[in-house]
């Protein structure tokens, strides 16, 4: 059972972490000092996809569901378990990344033009 809240907490923060990588720069318009924290997850994220080493989160999750009894995530982890092919096809990862990039830099144009 204990294994099992850990593999399913893994996976609520880490939808939070993309859903603040989406959207943490419109936070920061409000909250400024978050930026800081926003720029740390979009670096992760850069290095993640370009590197492509794992997150902590999805070897967490991993860890906890093969502990508990049940399938580990795909090799290819979380993204390919969760968010591709569920929320959109596989074929417009691409597309997907590139939107999210757009939404990050229209939001910290936002920020830097409310500072002024």
């Amino acid at each position: 059972m204990m294994y099992r809240l850990v593999a399913d907490a893994a996976m609520v923060v880490h939808f939070a972490f993309l859903a603040y990588l989406a959207l943490g720069g419109f936070v920061a318009w409000r909250w400024r000092r978050t930026i800081w924290a926003h720029l740390a997850v979009v670096a992760w994220g850069l290095v993640s996809i370009v590197t492509g080493v794992e997150c902590p989160l999805t070897l967490a999750e991993d860890w906890g569901r093969r502990a508990a009894g049940l399938e580990g995530l795909p090799a290819s982890g979380f993204i390919d378990r969760y968010i591709e092919g569920v929320i959109y096809p596989e074929q417009y990862t691409n597309l997907a990344r590139l939107g999210v990039a757009v939404l990050v830099l229209f939001a910290y144009v936002g920020y830097v033009l409310r500072r002024q």
